[in-house]
Protein backbone atom coordinates (compact mmCIF):
# COMPACT_ATOMS: atom_id res chain seq x y z
CA UNK A 1 0.00 0.00 0.00
CA UNK A 2 1.54 3.10 -1.31
CA UNK A 3 0.73 6.99 0.54
CA UNK A 4 -1.96 8.20 -1.69
CA UNK A 5 -3.99 4.57 -1.56
CA UNK A 6 -3.11 4.45 2.41
CA UNK A 7 -4.93 8.34 2.42
CA UNK A 8 -7.71 7.46 0.35
CA UNK A 9 -9.01 4.39 2.33
CA UNK A 10 -8.32 6.03 5.77
CA UNK A 11 -10.70 9.00 4.86
CA UNK A 12 -13.16 6.47 3.25
CA UNK A 13 -13.06 4.23 6.16
CA UNK A 14 -13.69 7.69 8.64
CA UNK A 15 -15.66 6.34 11.04
CA UNK A 16 -14.68 2.38 10.41
CA UNK A 17 -13.75 1.10 13.75
CA UNK A 18 -14.24 -2.54 12.86
CA UNK A 19 -12.23 -4.81 10.88
CA UNK A 20 -7.92 -4.34 10.35
CA UNK A 21 -5.37 -2.07 9.20
CA UNK A 22 -2.15 -3.28 7.83
CA UNK A 23 1.13 -1.07 9.14
CA UNK A 24 1.52 0.54 5.88
CA UNK A 25 -2.02 1.48 5.97
CA UNK A 26 -1.37 3.05 9.33
CA UNK A 27 1.95 4.72 9.09
CA UNK A 28 1.18 6.52 6.07
CA UNK A 29 -1.70 7.90 7.19
CA UNK A 30 0.44 9.37 10.40
CA UNK A 31 2.82 10.87 8.24
CA UNK A 32 0.30 12.36 6.43
CA UNK A 33 -1.54 13.61 9.45
CA UNK A 34 1.43 14.83 10.59
CA UNK A 35 2.70 17.13 7.25
CA UNK A 36 -1.18 18.45 6.69
CA UNK A 37 -1.29 19.62 10.43
CA UNK A 38 2.37 21.00 10.27
CA UNK A 39 2.17 22.71 7.14
CA UNK A 40 -1.28 24.38 7.80
CA UNK A 41 -0.23 24.90 11.31
CA UNK A 42 2.59 27.00 10.11
CA UNK A 43 -0.43 29.07 7.97
CA UNK A 44 -2.88 29.85 10.71
CA UNK A 45 -2.96 28.52 14.40
CA UNK A 46 -6.56 27.95 13.69
CA UNK A 47 -6.27 26.29 10.29
CA UNK A 48 -4.04 23.79 11.90
CA UNK A 49 -6.60 23.02 14.38
CA UNK A 50 -9.51 22.31 12.52
CA UNK A 51 -8.01 20.29 10.27
CA UNK A 52 -6.38 18.45 13.10
CA UNK A 53 -9.83 17.91 14.71
CA UNK A 54 -11.36 16.89 11.24
CA UNK A 55 -8.70 14.29 11.27
CA UNK A 56 -9.27 13.47 14.86
CA UNK A 57 -11.94 10.59 13.83
CA UNK A 58 -10.13 8.79 11.05
CA UNK A 59 -6.81 8.75 13.18
CA UNK A 60 -8.92 7.11 15.79
CA UNK A 61 -10.40 4.49 13.63
CA UNK A 62 -7.46 3.57 11.56
CA UNK A 63 -5.44 3.13 15.37
CA UNK A 64 -8.19 0.72 16.19
CA UNK A 65 -8.38 -1.14 13.34
CA UNK A 66 -4.04 -1.16 13.62
CA UNK A 67 -4.52 -2.77 17.89
CA UNK A 68 -7.00 -5.22 15.61
CA UNK A 69 -4.73 -6.12 13.31
CA UNK A 70 -2.34 -7.50 15.97
CA UNK A 71 -5.16 -9.03 17.97
CA UNK A 72 -5.84 -5.87 20.77
CA UNK A 73 -8.67 -4.15 21.33
CA UNK A 74 -8.97 -0.67 19.86
CA UNK A 75 -9.89 0.65 23.27
CA UNK A 76 -5.79 0.67 23.89
CA UNK A 77 -5.30 3.66 22.46
CA UNK A 78 -6.10 4.73 25.53
CA UNK A 79 -2.85 4.28 27.02
CA UNK A 80 -1.82 7.30 24.55
CA UNK A 81 -3.11 9.23 27.53
CA UNK A 82 0.12 8.12 29.72
CA UNK A 83 3.27 10.33 29.22
CA UNK A 84 6.32 8.50 27.82
CA UNK A 85 5.68 4.79 29.02
CA UNK A 86 1.98 4.90 27.48
CA UNK A 87 3.61 6.68 23.85
CA UNK A 88 6.79 4.12 24.21
CA UNK A 89 4.05 1.40 24.35
CA UNK A 90 2.05 2.21 22.08
CA UNK A 91 4.32 2.79 19.34
CA UNK A 92 5.80 -0.74 20.45
CA UNK A 93 2.64 -2.02 19.44
CA UNK A 94 2.21 -0.29 16.53
CA UNK A 95 5.03 -1.67 14.77
CA UNK A 96 4.20 -4.98 15.40
CA UNK A 97 3.39 -7.37 12.30
CA UNK A 98 0.02 -8.47 11.49
CA UNK A 99 -1.07 -11.55 13.08
CA UNK A 100 -2.96 -14.32 11.10
CA UNK A 101 -6.71 -14.59 11.37
CA UNK A 102 -8.06 -13.44 14.34
CA UNK A 103 -11.38 -12.30 15.96
CA UNK A 104 -11.27 -9.09 13.90
CA UNK A 105 -11.72 -10.96 10.62
CA UNK A 106 -8.71 -11.96 7.80
CA UNK A 107 -5.55 -9.99 7.71
CA UNK A 108 -5.54 -6.91 5.52
CA UNK A 109 -4.42 -8.30 1.54
CA UNK A 110 -0.54 -8.46 1.53
CA UNK A 111 1.27 -7.54 -1.55
CA UNK A 112 1.71 -10.85 -3.66
CA UNK A 113 5.69 -11.84 -3.16
CA UNK A 114 7.82 -12.50 -6.42
CA UNK A 115 8.88 -15.93 -6.27
CA UNK A 116 12.75 -15.90 -5.19
CA UNK A 117 15.63 -16.70 -8.26
CA UNK A 118 19.08 -18.14 -7.69
CA UNK A 119 21.80 -16.08 -7.46
CA UNK A 120 23.28 -15.24 -11.50
CA UNK A 121 19.05 -16.00 -12.83
CA UNK A 122 17.53 -13.42 -14.21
Amino acid sequence: MDFKQSVTTCLKKYAEFGGRAGRPEFWWFALFTLIVGLVLGMVSDILGMLVNLGLLLPSLAVGARRLHDIGKSGWFQLIWLIPFLGWAFMIYLLVQPSVGPNQYGEGPALPEAAPALPPGAA
